[in-house]
């Protein structure tokens, strides 16, 4: 195929603020809704181009011009990039040139991340590009069939047991940093899925972190509202059961001050509860230290910031949902 026209195409950009990798450059090397997937989620809407076999869209040498011109702007601002990130308008390993951008882009001395929904890791090449990159994200929404189906409506000629298989099998050979993450939408019956998701991940030993996601982005498809706040606390509660603390975390939205520690009781609970709940007794031993007391949480509370959820008989605190605050 003709590689594409680079006139208007903005290959790279930022540094933009990530939860998951600082500050983040990105590289988009696929064209918009070129994808294995149609995500009911999806902020861009349905795929336009679905596909699974893989093309060159771009020359990796102007992707590499592009994202070397953001490096040397941001350095004269004196703006740090953690990350180098494919994080394309489709999916990143549908372009058979993504290995050599990864190699070119080495020689910026930044670390490469991969966002990936995983559709084509069972494939060799794709495996062996991705092998050199530095910090890969897989999704898993889902690992029964019909949910995988419905949530993110695959190319009709993918098989779920053999994308998983992939997945499995690129966790044992990659060295680098690997995480998963799982999108929670309302309105679906999740029924015993986190159980089966998280025995799942529990196989990939290497796993740094599941991160648990919604949408924070107005999706095309109207239907589509982020998991209830008990939802995403019982998927927290249960992955956090079989995988262990400091390995699961919240993807719902608020990047900017997600880790910042501001000396200031209100900000500092907020921070810790958009990245995961806190059980009361946590929340009553950090209000001690702060020399604080519970009208701190009732304020929190009232003012919609918080909501207080259980389980198994605990009372857990978590920051409300951003999109359902707005759409009270």
């Amino acid at each position: 195929m003709e590689v594409a026209d680079l006139e208007g195409v903005r290959l790279a950009f930022g540094p933009v603020p990530s939860r998951r990798l600082g500050k983040s450059l990105g590289i988009n090397n696929i064209p918009a809704k070129t994808c294995s997937y149609s995500c009911v989620y999806c902020q861009l809407g349905r795929t336009i181009n679905m596909k699974t076999e893989r093309q060159v869209f771009y020359k990796p040498e102007d992707i590499f011009r592009q994202v070397k011109r953001k490096v040397d702007e941001a350095a004269s601002r004196n703006e740090r990039i953690d990350y180098l990130t494919f994080v394309p308008d489709g999916e990143p390993t549908l372009d058979t040139n993504l290995g050599k951008e990864i190699s070119l882009l080495k020689h910026v001395g930044i670390p490469i991340a991969v966002l990936t929904n995983a559709s084509l890791l069972w494939r060799r090449d794709v495996k062996e590009d991705l092998l050199e990159a530095d910090f890969v994200s897989l999704k898993v929404d889902g690992v029964s069939e019909n949910l995988w189906r419905s949530n993110n409506r695959p190319h009709k000629s993918l098989e779920l047991n053999t994308i998983l298989e992939g997945i499995v099998e690129f966790a044992e050979e990659f060295d680098g940093t690997i995480v998963s993450e799982t999108m929670l939408v309302d309105g679906i019956e999740y029924g015993g899925e986190f159980e089966r998701i998280v025995e799942f991940l529990g196989q990939l030993k290497k796993l740094d972190k599941a991160y648990i996601a919604i949408p924070t982005r107005p999706p095309t498809e109207k239907w589509v509202k982020p998991a209830k706040e008990e939802t995403v606390n019982t998927a927290f509660r249960i992955f956090l059961e079989k995988l262990g603390t400091g390995r699961i975390e919240y993807l719902i939205g608020y990047e900017g001050n997600a880790f910042a520690f501001t000396g200031r009781v209100e900000e500092d609970l907020l921070s810790i509860m958009a990245v995961h709940p806190m059980r009361k007794e946590a929340v009553v031993e950090f209000l001690k230290k702060a020399n604080a007391d519970w009208r701190v949480i009732e304020k929190l509370l009232d003012d919609d910031e918080l909501i207080e959820l259980e389980y198994k008989g605990n009372k857990y605190y978590m920051r409300k949902l951003l999109g359902r605050r707005e759409n009270k």
